[in-house]
């Protein structure tokens, strides 16, 4: 997926899926867009920024503005997304005030549109991750990224290497290169947050009881390592780090 066409492909097979998959991997959306939603809520509330308009870049099915405006957060809630299978999932839920279509470049929108923009997830499929920052920081006037750190020792066996690639990581990260895209696209990161996976997300997809026993067990170890030395724990394992970046001086 080195071009905008064959990521927009990519994604429009993924939301096109039917059957009993599909439903399965809506509710994985919805379970994984707790974390994500109090990600962008503890950094927002870190820096007192209480948003009256809120733009999801990639907002796939709209589950995590979904889970914004549960939580009475955000303000007005739109989405941008490349694939039109993933907007027309969003743009049924009612709690969404808009959901738009792009190229995964450029915005149509001008500047300064809405005050906060996410990026959560986004930036690992992009083929010029600097340059699509840059961009939503220009619509936006603060932007909060959410990534996966995959520059770890787990994530370097070839089997997660090569599930990466299936599911469309164009990038793989730790926190000073994710910090260093911050930077490179003309912001300054004003508060992070780094997450291993939670309980139920660990075990969301095992199906008998030694599967899950193998993973409460998983999620414990790593839970228990990130608790005690976060540094130690994305050296070893993937955690989900989240940023809020500003423009210099605000």
């Amino acid at each position: 997926m080195e071009d905008s066409d064959s990521l927009i492909a990519f994604y429009e097979q993924a939301y096109t899926t039917g059957g009993v998959d599909a439903s399965r991997y809506a509710g994985w959306r919805s379970l994984s867009a707790l974390a994500k939603a109090d990600h962008v809520i503890g950094l927002c509330h870190g820096a007192r920024l209480e948003p009256q308009s809120t733009l999801d870049v990639g907002c796939g099915d709209g589950a995590l503005l979904e889970e914004l405006h549960e939580r009475g957060f955000g303000g007005r809630l739109a989405g941008m997304e490349i694939s039109q299978a993933a907007i027309r999932i969003a743009a049924a839920r009612p709690s969404i005030d808009s959901v738009g279509s792009f190229d995964g470049r450029v915005l149509p929108l001008a500047d300064g549109s809405y005050e906060l923009g996410i990026l959560s997830h986004v930036l690992e499929h992009a083929p010029e991750p600097v340059e699509l920052l840059r961009e939503v920081a220009r619509v936006c006037r603060a932007v909060v990224i959410e990534v996966p750190l995959e520059a770890n020792w787990s994530a370097r066996r070839p089997s997660k290497r090569v599930h990466a690639e299936e599911i469309g990581h164009l990038q793989r990260l730790d926190r000073a290169g994710a910090r260093e895209l911050v930077a490179r696209a003309g912001l300054r990161a004003a508060g992070e947050i780094s997450d291993p996976l939670g309980l139920e997300v660990q075990r969301y997809f095992a199906d008998t009881p030694a599967q899950r026993a193998r993973a409460s067990a998983k999620w414990a170890l790593r839970a228990a390592v990130h608790r005690v030395s976060p540094r130690l724990a994305r050296r070893l394992f993937t955690v989900h780090y989240a940023c809020l970046c500003l423009p210099p001086g605000a």
